[in-house]
């Protein structure tokens, strides 16, 4: 007779989770409404067409995204009575090509005493039979932080639009036995089930300056017992928070995503986190110890010999992988604040957006992750302009026409030679800080060479986003900018210069560049998705049809446009029916 108990124990974990719940609770109705007649592109010049946001009101984190029945769904961060932060519920958006955007009523929002004070961040997992379920944080009479479980009333239903919260909430808490800080105890990742049957999943935490990822095993996923030790830590981090942990092939096909309980001797793991201190989103890269539930990275935080590598050298936080079944490919949602004031935001009538989904995976040397923007993106794209190759020399300036300047994707590749020319880097420097010492209107040897976005037709604005090459150890060293400090004539945005260095060799490869252009958003990926960077721009001039595109060379030596292919973007339906 066959063995019963694996079943026996599937139906008990359906039974447990889906059986003891309470009662579906209301829904909140018109949440998202529509935009209202003053929401026109002439009123509102800074709202995007094609990256997400709702109609109003302010969002951040991308909370539990997934693919259920064919449809992604988008849970997300939103305060429903205003444009800064406070009131936070779950939103939900659905869409089939992660472009276009149903919204919904919100899916989770306070309703019991785990959550009576916010339903912050959490994430989804997949059950076996494809049953999805979600682990967030809730805000409990206490304001303690504490774990929490909601499920689908209706699995049938590829909208998922009601949930249920499990009556055992919250699953996970801190108390005195624990010495866990009742205020830095946030953000459950996606579960992972191990060789050993039990599910594993990681809260965000903080103990004095250390940052850990707490560890918590489940056979059933709804009683949870905390590991002897965290998956990992480190000192003088501060609070770790919305942590991610996922595998990736290792020397595979390019663009493979895994599922997050795979491991084995072909995968590295990645450990993700969003550091409070700082506000960006790092990550390492690493070997994870399934037996022992530890996990080591290459390069760690305490290691001072190699800085640790960012998704983002910009402004992005709060991000969120999850494996996209439908595609097999990994895929990275991630938030995008404002850099205006609090006062224009209120105005406005929302803040925060979310990037374009990225396509995320192990560049062939594992030493870091690639990114792209998802292929989708691209059903948008119509006026195709190409140029032939062309020198643009020192001091050159060559606008882009044909295209929709401020709605626009463009890609261009740059190649270099002389590199006697380079200047030279005696000291290693903060590369955000070179770039602001060494902005775009400062001329040099190699560069700066890359685009004018948002330029203004007298060049009063304008958000340069370049390369720049210096000789340092008797290597040639590549340099990407962008450049916001003359993006606006209104002084009270924030207008900090971003920076990294791109590992590329621009001796044996060409220097590509590819922006995704949005009315208030400059996304780009250089080095073929090695180093991304997104500003958020607000200009007084170069606004709509006023906006113009450039190519430029403030450097000495000349540089060989190889490719540049622009499109203008269509609108997305990111809040139709």
């Amino acid at each position: 007779m066959a063995d019963l108990s694996p079943i026996i124990l599937l139906l008990a974990l359906f039974s447990l989770i889906y059986g003891n719940a309470i009662a579906s609770h209301h829904v909140y109705r018109n949440l998202q409404t529509h935009q209202s007649s003053d929401d026109s592109s002439s009123n509102q010049p800074y709202r995007t067409a094609y990256h997400f946001q709702p109609p109003k009101n302010w969002i951040n984190d991308p909370n539990g995204p997934m693919r259920y029945k064919g449809l992604y769904h988008l849970f997300y961060q939103y305060n429903p009575k205003g444009s800064v932060w406070g009131n936070i519920v779950w939103a939900h958006s659905v869409s089939k090509d992660l472009v276009n955007w149903i919204p919904l009523d919100a899916a989770i929002f306070p309703s019991q005493p785990s959550d009576i004070n916010g339903c912050w961040s959490g994430s989804a997992t997949m059950l076996p039979g494809g049953k999805p379920v979600i682990l967030y944080t809730g805000i409990d009479p206490n304001n303690h932080q504490v774990q929490n479980l909601a499920f689908p009333k209706n699995l049938s239903d590829p909208f998922l639009r009601e949930w249920i919260k499990s009556q055992k909430n919250p699953l996970m808490a801190p108390t005195v036995a624990n010495k866990i800080n009742s205020t830095s105890f946030r953000d459950p990742t996606t579960a992972w089930k191990g060789k050993d049957g039990y599910w594993r999943v990681l809260i965000g935490n903080k103990v004095n300056t250390m940052g850990r990822a707490i560890l918590y095993k489940s056979k059933d996923f709804v009683n949870w017992v905390e590991a002897k030790q965290p998956l990992h830590s480190a000192q003088r981090t501060g609070m770790w928070e919305c942590p991610d942990f996922f595998p990736v092939l290792n020397n595979g096909p390019v663009n493979v995503g895994l599922d997050t309980s795979v491991d084995g001797d072909h995968v590295r793991h990645v450990l993700k986190v969003s550091l409070d201190d700082k506000k960006h989103d790092y990550y390492l890269i690493g070997t994870y110890d399934a037996s022992q539930d530890v996990f080591t990275p290459d390069n760690g935080f305490e290691d001072n010999s190699q800085p640790v590598l960012r998704y983002d050298y910009g402004k992005y936080y709060a991000s969120k992988t999850i494996i996209d079944d439908g595609k097999n490919r990994r895929v990275l949602f991630g938030w995008v604040n404002e850099s205006s004031s609090q006062n224009d935001d209120i105005k406005k009538g929302w803040s925060g957006i979310h990037t374009i989904p990225r396509s995320i995976w192990l560049h062939k040397s594992g030493k870091q992750l690639i990114q792209w923007p998802v292929q989708e993106i691209e059903s948008l794209r119509v006026n195709p302009v190409n140029w032939p190759t062309k020198l643009l020399k020192g001091g050159e300036l060559l606008q882009v026409n044909g295209i929709t300047a401020v709605q626009a994707d463009v890609e261009i590749s740059f190649q270099v030679r002389g590199f006697q020319k380079a200047e030279v880097l005696k000291n290693w420097a903060d590369p955000q800080i070179l770039c602001g010492m060494k902005g775009a209107g400062v001329k040099g040897g190699i560069g700066p060479f890359g685009l004018l976005v948002f330029a203004s037709k007298d060049l009063q604005e304008s958000t340069a986003v370049f390369f720049r090459i210096f000789r340092y150890q008797n290597k040639n060293l590549v340099l990407m900018c962008s450049d916001q400090s003359r993006s606006s004539l209104n002084k009270e945005n924030d207008m900090t210069p971003f920076g990294t260095f791109v590992d590329v060799d621009p001796l044996h490869e060409n220097l590509s560049l590819r922006t995704l252009i949005d009315h208030s958003v400059v996304e780009s990926f250089g080095g073929e998705g090695k180093a991304c960077i997104t500003s958020r721009v607000y200009p007084t001039l170069a606004i709509n049809e006023k906006a113009q595109l450039y190519a430029f060379n403030n450097g000495t030596s000349s540089v060989r446009i190889t490719r540049l292919s622009a499109w203008s973007m269509k609108k997305a339906n990111i809040n139709g029916n």
